[in-house]
């Protein structure tokens, strides 16, 4: 299934930042500091599993999905 990183990537996000920007923003970079570029990934990205596990990572970092 193409797509699955954005969809983390969209939801670890916008959980997170609840649309504030600055926070939206400090989120990004984090996911950049651990290696995740938000910006090279969209829905038709295809799902690279050590990508999906970072993310994952992340998510239970942020209680993201509980």
């Amino acid at each position: 299934m193409a797509g699955k990183i954005k969809l983390l990537i969209d939801e670890i996000i916008n959980t997170r930042a609840q649309g504030n920007k600055t926070v939206e923003n400090c989120v990004r970079t984090k996911l950049i500091l651990k290696g995740i570029d938000p910006d090279l990934f969209d829905n038709s990205s295809d799902d690279d599993p050590n990508i999906i596990e970072k993310l994952q990572k992340v998510a239970e970092e942020y209680n993201v999905g509980k």
